[in-house]
């Protein structure tokens, strides 16, 4: 597993690029979710050397979202003393369908507005650095491929439950990406036929249905109904402020409506398992997000499920884990695609 923070002092941080720089110059990567954005100076080696956290606020806009990329981008790279020309890429993994060709965030349910934006453009424009673009579920299947949980495996899923869903797939070694590039969109598949419409367009989505958003509606949908529960205590007495980190720490305090909306949700996420299992017949799938961080409370129903109903022989196979590199899988990620595609150039 790669280094993590705290990061290299200024001298060191200089001193370690200057030995390294045959090996080949740091990467500025970038992870886009719904609710925050990652952004990590990391070495081709995976090496995160210094990294920050900033909030997304999707709802004011696509343009302030991307100013407020480049403004870290700009803060990391200044306090490192580093130039933009110093950086062998800048490769930035978004929540969303991408075209990662032309560097085109193409939809994304949790950045409302983002339709067709060409953000490796807009990038490359600003900061005269070569960009990538990659779904950042993808990302972070490469990175836990590459660095995480999935090392020396030759085929594995990984999904991550956090606002909404996603995936990405390893087959045979290599990232399988599809006819158009946007292979791994696991959270749109169809569970439920008369489900909640998702806001992708379709009804009945796994994300509508075990995601974080979907956690957090159940939990408000019962608080109106009149559930007893401390679910709205740790959100101060106000619904709107109920998350599915509010169900989660309500579950592990025993609350049994919180332990019930938890299980729903895994229950579900099983069934999506369960399809993947049968298709793909993975040595691993791995979970990770923000729902992915409730452990075993969330993987033991969903194993429960898959050893139910997937098929004998790929369900004794695969093994259902926990994500390895947490946060950092989406820029660990977007590193080892920049690699990927400069072996492929």
């Amino acid at each position: 597993m790669p280094p993590q923070l705290p990061p290299l002092s200024l001298q060191d941080y200089n001193a370690y690029i200057m030995a390294e720089s045959a090996a080949g110059k740091p990467v500025l990567a970038v992870d886009l979710g719904g609710t925050k954005i990652v952004t990590a100076l990391i070495t081709p080696q995976g090496e995160i050397l210094s990294r920050e956290y900033s909030p997304t606020l999707a709802e004011e806009g696509v343009e302030p979202v991307i100013k407020r990329i480049l403004t870290t981008a700009a803060a990391l790279v200044k306090a490192a003393d580093l130039p933009y020309s110093s950086l062998s890429a800048i490769a930035i993994a978004v929540a969303g369908a991408i075209d990662s060709d032309k560097g085109i965030v193409t939809a994304s349910p949790n950045l409302p507005g983002w339709h067709n934006i060409p953000l490796k453009d807009e990038l490359q424009i600003s900061t005269g650095v070569t960009t990538f673009v990659i779904n950042d579920a993808t990302a972070a299947a490469l990175g836990e491929h590459r660095f995480g949980a999935g090392r020396g495996l030759k085929d594995l899923i990984y999904l991550t439950v956090s606002t909404g869903i996603g995936g990405g797939i390893i087959i045979d070694g290599k990232l399988y990406s599809g006819a158009s590039g946007s292979g791994g969109e696991l959270g749109h598949m169809t569970i439920d036929l008369n489900g909640p419409r998702c806001a992708c367009g379709n009804i009945g989505c796994l994300e509508m249905l075990a995601s974080g958003k979907a956690v957090a509606r159940e939990a408000q949908r019962l608080i109106a109904q009149g559930a007893k529960t401390t679910i709205l205590e740790i959100a101060e007495g106000d619904a709107q402020y109920v998350t599915a980190q509010t169900v989660a720490t309500a579950a592990q305090k025993g609350d049994a409506v919180a332990l019930s909306i938890v299980n729903k949700a895994a229950t579900y996420l099983g069934v999506g398992m369960v399809n993947l299992v049968n298709i793909f017949n993975p040595e691993m799938i791995i979970v990770g997000g923000g729902m992915g961080k409730m452990g075993e409370m969330l993987l033991k129903p969903a194993r429960k499920v898959v050893a139910e109903r997937a098929f004998q022989l790929p369900a004794g196979v695969v093994r259902i884990v926990s994500s390895e590199l947490g946060d950092n899988a989406g820029v660990l990620g977007a590193v080892a695609f920049v690699a990927d595609s400069d072996r492929s150039l």
